[in-house]
């Protein structure tokens, strides 16, 4: 990222109120963008699970600062909210995740112009992105689906919307979950099969779920197990929390690095760019940096 966009100064505006129906609390998204330039596209985030629209500030704001306008919503699994593993609501959440950004896609004009941006973005250019329980939130709008009981692929939650994405830290498959996360989160089986939007896939080499049996390679499901095109940034020392980036110091922050952070965010923004046909430069810049690389990061295409 050129330094002139890290001076770039940017605003945020919240809570922004989503119509949302039935959902029992209102969906109140966050939106941060640019102060300055036109025809900003889109990045909408989910993310990770007990956060809300207040976190991934070192993510967001250099998102913003690159010249994206990123729109954040509260989850209802947000600790602000208190709904725990054994609330009855908790077993439906994943379901009201994907409405939230759907309610988000559907009335994005609305909160646009409620933030003061609605001369200023290319509605043709819309992105999602997610964390953790996020990226399989974000994945069901590029096309991934969810499979029953007995291996049957849910519904379509894709949004036409949606030209491109993210996954960061995306679970994989369901055939080696811990019985914990068997009992507790049975909509942890994603069918990556039919997500066909183009999506950037990143994963951490150290990152080794207490969900899941398998290694970390399991964060790689969504790449592997998707069709083109997709692309891989596998970062090799990186947790779950991948350097930080939901916040500095937080608690949960496993793997502490704003070099990491750093990386992952402009990682995003360049594919991004070139997915959604702004400017593939730095990406291809990216792509060949990794290639000549030490091997701490590394990208794969398809």
């Amino acid at each position: 990222m050129s330094s002139r966009a890290l001076g770039r100064q940017i605003v945020s505006v919240k809570p922004i109120h989503v119509p949302a129906p039935g959902r029992g609390l209102d969906l109140q998204v966050k939106v941060t963008a640019p102060r300055s330039d036109q025809n900003l596209p889109v990045i909408v985030f989910s993310h990770g699970n007990a956060w809300s629209l207040d976190g991934y500030e070192p993510l967001v704001d250099r998102w913003a600062a690159a010249g994206f306008v990123v729109v954040q919503p509260t989850h209802l699994d947000s600790r602000r909210n208190a709904i725990g593993w054994d609330d009855p609501r908790f077993a439906t959440i994943w379901r009201v995740r994907i409405a939230d950004l759907h309610a988000i896609l559907d009335h994005l004009g609305d909160i646009l112009a409620q933030a003061g941006l609605e001369t200023r973005v290319d509605r043709e250019r819309v992105a999602v992105v997610g964390h953790s329980w996020g990226a399989q939130t974000a994945g069901a709008l590029l096309g991934a689906r969810v499979l029953d009981a007995d291996g049957v692929p849910g519904e379509d939650f894709s949004h036409s919307s949606v030209s491109a994405g993210a996954l960061i830290a995306a679970t994989g498959t369901g055939d080696t979950l811990t019985p914990f996360a068997a009992e507790n989160l049975p909509f942890m089986k994603p069918d990556f099969s039919t997500m066909g939007t183009p999506a950037l896939i990143v994963a951490g080499g150290k990152d080794q779920s207490q969900l899941s049996t398998r290694g970390p390679e399991w964060f790689t499901d969504a790449y592997h197990l998707s069709p083109a095109p997709k692309s891989l940034l596998t970062i090799a020392e990186a947790e779950h929390t991948m350097g930080g980036i939901a916040g500095e110091a937080v608690a949960e922050t496993t793997d502490e690095d704003p070099a990491r952070v750093a990386l992952l965010a402009d990682a995003i923004s360049a594919y991004l760019r070139a997915a959604l046909g702004l400017d593939d430069a730095e990406w291809t810049v990216l792509a060949g940096t990794a290639e000549d690389g030490d091997g701490t990061w590394s990208i794969t295409s398809k």
